[in-house]
C-alpha cells in the first residue's frame, strides 16, 4: 500500500512539471530589450503567447512600463488611466488569461515614437503554432534558460519524459 502511495505522488509530481514546463517567458524585444530602437510590431509577429507565460521588461532609468486598459488608449498613446505602471528595469508580467493586453513606455513622446507592444494572449492548450522562442528575431537573439529555441514542444516533451520516467520508476519500485 505504501508504495502504491509513492507511486501516485511520483505521476503527480511528473504531471505537475508538464504543466510548468511549458510556460515560457518572453523577454519584450529579445536581447535589445524594452529600448526605442527596437521594431515591437515585428518583434511581437514572431512570438506566442500563451496563458502562463511571462512577459519580462528589461530596460534603463530612462524608460518605465505602462499597462494600458484598451486599444484605443493603446492607438492614440493615451497613458492618463494605466492599469499598472512598472520601473524597476527588469519587471515580470505573468499572462494569466486570454485575450489582448497593451503596453507602452512611460517617458513623455517614446509610445508616440513607437515604443509600445500590443501582446495577443491565447490558451495554453491551444495549438495555433509554437513560439520560435523569445529571440529578437536576430541571430544573437538572447533567450531565457525556460525557454528554448525549439520553443514549447521541446519544453513540453521535456515533461512528458519526467512524467512517464516517474511512472516506470514507481512501477519498477513497488514490484
Amino acid at each position: 500500500m505504501k508504495m502504491q502511495a509513492v507511486l501516485v505522488i511520483l505521476v503527480f509530481s511528473g504531471l505537475i512539471t508538464v504543466k510548468t514546463t511549458l510556460a515560457a517567458q518572453h523577454v519584450i524585444g529579445g536581447s535589445q530589450g524594452w529600448e526605442q530602437s527596437v521594431d515591437f510590431d515585428s518583434w511581437s509577429s514572431d512570438q506566442s503567447f500563451k496563458v502562463g507565460d511571462q512577459l519580462v521588461f528589461k530596460y534603463s532609468g530612462l524608460h518605465s512600463v505602462v499597462e494600458l486598459g484598451s486599444e484605443t488608449a493603446y492607438k492614440s498613446c493615451d497613458l492618463g488611466t494605466p492599469v499598472n505602471s512598472l520601473s524597476s528595469g527588469n519587471d515580470v508580467v505573468k499572462l494569466s488569461k486570454t485575450g489582448t493586453r497593451y503596453f507602452a513606455c512611460g517617458t513623455p513622446g517614446h509610445c508616440e515614437q513607437g515604443m509600445k507592444v500590443k501582446v495577443n494572449v491565447v490558451s495554453s492548450d491551444s495549438t495555433t503554432g509554437s513560439s520560435p522562442g523569445s529571440s529578437s528575431g536576430s541571430s544573437s537573439g538572447s533567450r531565457s534558460s525556460s525557454d528554448s529555441g525549439s520553443g514549447h514542444g521541446l519544453r513540453a516533451s521535456i515533461g512528458y519524459i519526467l512524467a512517464v520516467g516517474s511512472l516506470v520508476v514507481g512501477l519498477i519500485w513497488t514490484l
